[in-house]
């Protein structure tokens, strides 16, 4: 269960799971605005935060505030769930535009997801197969080989070409013993040949296992090329939201269990353990969480944005509008539902982190 440890760390994960829930919560909730104000519409109220206000200030038509309690907020349009006769109502807006201003806040937390990923693996670099630094009294110094030599291939009981330098491993791996290993590197434009011999190292695997394996006795130089972190950014991105539609896949099919679902309190626990590990784990994590929400709010059901888009589309397709006081009514049971899960997820948590 979860353990306090100090003060300090209590106040961190206060701080960064306010920090989390901000970065959640602001650009959805600005990315209605922003989208509102291009279509035309008039915007009530945009607040951040729940319950009691704090702060608040009339800027034009609109009032900005800030609420006590930092897990949620909105983007109060005219007309949105109720009859107006406001010519800049969101109801009088056509399909395309309110499609556009629903799906805003997803696209704001996809688009926060992906930056986050891509700092997260631009700060942390990316392997290359030259070498950053030699050790005192290794092989490869025994062999002469410095920093930024670059590893071309290495050759055992086969040549090896080294493309990632997870494969110097691989090409050492079929050593025995008092072998040697021939080393072709490049250095200032320049192509050199070595003969090393490794030494076995001990260490563990995954599973907490020793094993022992040959090495050079250097280290990777670490590239931080803003390209490939875009590159790798999105592609971490895509890797999340294929693994996150394969869980709710899993969810509505009864292969996984709603007691799987994590809530608020789950959530602090979460950057509670990812917090301890660094800032990688902690911004997977976030850019984990924006990607959850804009996938959970474009769901097809009541009083999400994928809901209110499907009626948007069935007026559009039937040219049969729907009152908005019916649409309210019916987002509004879908709300109620949707907070007694979120009070039974609560539950689950507390129950899991101090049960």
């Amino acid at each position: 269960g979860y353990e306090r440890k100090n003060g300090d760390l209590d106040m961190k994960t206060a701080i960064l799971t306010i920090v989390l829930f901000c970065i959640m919560i602001f650009p959805h909730e600005l990315g209605h605005y922003i989208a509102a104000k291009k279509c035309g519409v008039k915007v009530n109220e945009f607040a951040f935060g729940m319950g009691p206000v704090i702060w608040k200030k009339q800027k034009g038509e609109t009032l900005h505030s800030i609420r006590l309690l930092p897990i949620g907020g909105f983007c109060a349009m005219e007309g949105e769930d109720e009859d107006s006769e406001d010519e800049r109502a969101f109801g009088r807006k056509k399909p395309w535009q309110k499609i556009l201003i629903l799906a805003a806040g997803s696209l704001m937390n996809i688009a926060c997801a992906i930056v986050i990923m891509c700092l997260v693996v631009g700060i942390r670099g990316f392997t290359t197969t030259t070498i950053g630094e030699v050790q005192a009294g290794s092989a490869a110094e025994a062999a002469g080989l410095t920093a930024n030599d670059k590893i071309i291939s290495i050759t055992t009981d086969k040549e090896y070409r080294i493309d990632d330098w997870s494969q110097i491993s691989e090409a050492l791996g079929g050593l025995s013993e008092g072998e040697s290993a021939s080393v072709d590197y490049e250095r200032d434009g320049m192509l050199y040949g070595a003969e090393v011999r490794p030494t076995l190292a001990e260490g563990v695997d995954a599973q907490g296992n020793k094993v022992s394996h040959y090495v050079l006795g250097v280290t990777c130089k670490i590239s931080h090329s803003p390209f490939k972190a875009v590159v790798a950014g999105a592609q971490s991105t895509w890797g999340m939201t294929k693994m996150m539609f394969s869980a709710l896949g899993q969810l509505f099919t009864g292969k996984a269990s709603p007691d799987e679902l994590t809530g608020p309190v789950g959530m602090v626990q979460m950057v509670s353990q990812t917090s301890q590990y660094g800032f990688w784990y902690y911004g997977f994590l976030t850019a984990l969480i924006c990607l959850n929400l804009a996938i959970i709010n474009m769901l097809p059901l009541p009083a999400l944005d994928g809901g209110r888009i499907i009626f948007v589309l069935y007026s559009a397709i039937t040219g049969k509008a729907v009152s908005e006081k019916v649409e309210g009514t019916i987002h509004f049971v879908g709300l109620a539902l949707l907070m007694l899960l979120m009070v039974y997820v609560t539950f689950n948590d507390v129950v899991r982190i101090f049960g």
